[in-house]
């Protein structure tokens, strides 16, 4: 019994000695359950993939600024864009995406009104504070026929402002966390709610039946990404992680747990 236990102490250290650790920063919904995935195909490579769980927008950059983490999983690119904008003058946020995972279909919630067109004059739309969000929110409204966006201004740069036509007068306040769409959802508060799926997850709602409009999954430029200082991209223990995150395994289990409120990319 002793030379067993002694045999499984030094292969235990043997492995951690052989093994690569990477630490990587993640919402919790879906992204570190996905990370879960890949974890075991990973270490079979001789990688330790460590997730640490995240619950806002803001501290995943900032670890990774600080080489806390290897890498983070939670933003997409018109986000990243919009915070190396915000940090230009730091050098520590010189960020480069590893490629694009999933796709989270962003989705308009309501618990009086059944359409967008249902919505009434002077309604409130309650959204996420985020800039880089309210392209693509704004374009679902467009598509649905009930305002009309500068021509020619692009899905991920279009804001607030350029609203040229908005017969209903509809409020369109983002200044609301994330984190609390939800809540605010359930409170019944505002006549549309805006929720990423991510969140609705993580809240119990359903992304795919529950929302009465949703953004395509066609031609998104929002996919979630895995980021990483620049250079690093190229470093094999990121490659095998993307490798795997895109293999059909993974992409199959995507497909399979979140019936598409999370959609898989490989690009």
């Amino acid at each position: 019994m002793k030379k067993t236990l002694t045999l499984l102490i030094a292969a235990t250290l043997s492995l951690s000695a052989w093994a690569d650790t990477l630490t990587v920063g993640a919402s919790n919904v879906p992204h570190a359950e996905i990370l879960e995935q890949a974890k075991p195909i990973l270490a079979k490579q001789g990688i330790d993939l460590e997730i640490k769980p995240f619950q806002d927008y803001i501290l995943p950059n900032t670890a990774l600024a600080s080489h806390d983490i290897d890498a983070n999983y939670f933003q997409h690119i018109p986000y990243l864009k919009s915070v190396l904008k915000d940090h230009a003058d730091d050098k520590s946020y010189d960020f480069v995406s590893a490629g694009a995972i999933h796709i989270e279909p962003i989705g308009i919630y309501s618990k009086k009104y059944k359409s967008l067109k249902d919505l009434p004059e002077n309604g409130k739309v309650i959204m996420r504070d985020a800039v880089a969000e309210e392209g693509r929110i704004l374009s679902i409204f467009e598509k649905e026929g009930v305002i009309k966006l500068k021509p020619g201004v692009s899905k991920v740069d279009a804001r607030i402002t350029d609203i040229v036509s908005n017969p209903k007068h509809l409020n369109f306040l983002a200044n609301v966390e994330g984190a609390l769409l939800p809540q605010m959802y359930n409170n019944n508060e505002g006549d549309a709610v805006v929720i990423n799926a991510n969140y609705a997850i993580d809240a119990g709602l359903d992304p795919v039946k529950g929302p009465i409009a949703v953004e395509s999954g066609e031609n998104n430029p929002y996919a979630n990404i895995i980021t990483v200082h620049r250079g690093d991209e190229n470093k094999p223990d990121i490659v095998a992680l993307v490798k795997v995150l895109h293999s059909k395994e993974i992409q199959d289990w995507i497909r399979t747990k979140y019936k598409g409120a999370v959609i898989p990319v490989n690009n």
